[in-house]
């Protein structure tokens, strides 16, 4: 679509996400340190380091997820709606979503295989594809009802789990859980980077495994549906009232969901072991309330839209890395591994999570000029570019043929 046709909202909630993504990415390059028990985060540090290490925790750690989600979501439904709207079935439009969905598991195998083992693209390609099927073509209430039931899921299983635990004091877990690093799923300390790729398609394919018990993506996700016919970051004005109480609401919610983890990474609460690792019960709470955090930093972004900003220098650049999310995506991971990982220039032994803080912003500030440069031009960010032509391509093959 061409940017004149485009609104402010969705675009500038994409690029304010990426630094996000970054922001959480790059700690799984200091390979070097050593975790806490989580495994995400450094066990020590100086006192800048550690106020990152909170703060990480508390605003980003697990509350972008929902954040991609919802806007993943969102952006499959605006695509089924252009292509209705441009002539093309229903069934036809589905099928050219289906079609992106298989287009992004693949790119996010070839990201994987190549730099991060963390990789979303093919997470949230596969969990599209399955619920793009079942519910594009449903009634709004049947969103609203499925999303309400896969979060209830989420949030019933974290809620009992941590009851659980206060009331036996046992955690979950299985005795003795060692928690493996952070860094070592992502094999940003391995020195070869033929072993490293083995490492991150590993971690790669774990994650799809995962997918589908992912309940809260599948019920963001399904918001973002609902909230795309309803045109809510399009006209964030009429939704106003709507996108105010979603923030007040869901940010202060999903800190303090989070914040149980914060205080444990630091040793002020004391858990069982095993509560804070993949799946334990103070990681699920901090999953669970994180749906609402990022339906929160969505509402924020939505009404920040509304500014006089978004037509300056800056909102227009962020705007334009939106434009661009997939390529500038792929462009974090180019900056980051490569220069940190100890098969690259290893850089992430010498840093702590500040400076690792700051290299990250810093590769979103690069790809942000890059992403305005592309949008002076009238230019498509490559990736964009690759991916419109795959997956058009057999519908435009198939009216020739006809």
């Amino acid at each position: 679509m061409a940017s004149s046709e485009r609104s402010a909202a969705p675009d500038l909630a994409r690029g304010l996400m990426l630094a996000m993504i970054v922001l959480s990415n790059v700690v799984f390059h200091l390979w070097a340190a050593p975790t806490g028990p989580s495994g995400w985060h450094p066990a020590d540090g100086s006192a800048a380091d550690r106020i990152t290490q909170f703060l990480m925790i508390v605003l980003v750690d697990l509350r972008i997820y929902p954040l991609f989600a919802f806007l993943f979501g969102y952006g499959m439904a605006r695509l089924m709606d252009r292509q209705v709207g441009r002539g093309d079935s229903p069934a036809a439009a589905v099928r050219l979503v289906r079609r992106r969905s298989l287009l992004l598991i693949a790119f996010g195998l070839v990201h994987a295989a190549l730099l991060l083992a963390g990789d979303i693209l093919a997470v949230y390609g596969l969990i599209s594809l399955v619920l793009g099927a079942l519910f594009l073509r449903r009634t709004d209430r049947t969103l609203l009802v499925w999303a309400a039931t896969f979060a209830g899921l989420l949030v019933v299983l974290a809620l009992g789990l941590n009851a659980l635990m206060l009331a036996t004091g046992v955690s979950d877990a299985a005795p003795g859980h060692v928690v493996t690093p952070g860094h070592a799923e992502y094999a940003t300390g391995e020195d070869g980077w033929l072993a490293a790729a083995a490492g991150r398609l590993a971690t790669w394919g774990m994650l799809l495994l995962g997918a589908p018990a992912q309940f809260g993506m599948h019920a963001v996700l399904l918001l973002g549906i609902w909230a795309a016919r309803n045109r809510v970051l399009e006209e964030p004005v009429r939704h106003r009232r709507l996108l105010v109480v979603t923030a007040a609401v869901g940010i202060p919610l999903g800190w303090l969901g989070a914040l149980p983890s914060a205080l444990a990474h630091f040793g002020v609460l004391s858990v069982p072991s095993g509560a804070q690792a993949d799946q334990g019960e103070l990681f699920l709470l901090q999953a669970a309330t994180g749906i609402f955090a990022g339906l929160g930093y969505v509402a924020v972004f939505a009404l920040l839209a509304t500014g006089g900003w978004v037509r300056r220098p800056l909102g227009l650049a962020v705007s334009a890395a939106g434009r661009r999310s997939l390529s500038v995506y792929l462009a974090h991971s180019v900056l980051l591994g490569p220069v940190l990982a100890a098969w690259g220039l290893g850089l992430g032994a010498h840093l702590g999570s500040a400076g690792a803080a700051l290299y990250a912003l810093g590769a979103w500030l690069i790809t942000l000029a890059l992403a305005f440069f592309l949008e002076r031009r009238g230019l498509p960010g490559p990736a964009e570019a690759l991916l419109r032509r795959l997956l058009y391509r057999p519908q435009a093959a198939a009216d020739v043929r006809t």
